[in-house]
């Protein structure tokens, strides 16, 4: 897969940056200001959650997460960390992408932190 760098970034990722690292494809990502980071020989890469079986990216109104109550709306500076995830974004709830729609949040998939 060729790199999708993210240019000019000074900040290096690693065990104690600061951001919150995830596993992504079999490497550790970063949730940095709502992108995905991967170091990458001398550089970063920009990564996104992949729609597939495992994330998908449909409704699923009956979703009860109990992670938070039911008029939080996820948004930037809601509290939790925003994930590109297809062509959107998901905020990281106990483990698992959460989508806004509508009245709920649809649950898009497991996304392990470590």
């Amino acid at each position: 897969m060729p790199c999708d760098r993210h240019d000019d970034h000074s900040h290096t990722h690693g065990a104690g940056c600061g951001h919150v690292a995830v596993r992504h494809e079999g490497h550790t990502d970063y949730l940095h200001d709502g992108h995905l980071h991967h170091p990458h020989d001398g550089h970063v890469d920009e990564h996104s959650v992949a729609v597939n079986p495992g994330n998908p990216a449909e409704c699923t109104p009956s979703h009860a997460c109990g992670a938070h109550d039911a008029e939080h709306r996820h948004s930037a500076g809601c509290g939790h960390e925003a994930v590109p995830h297809g062509d959107h974004v998901d905020y990281l709830v106990n483990g698992h992408l959460h989508h806004a729609h509508g009245d709920h949040c649809d649950d898009h998939g497991p996304l392990r932190q470590v």
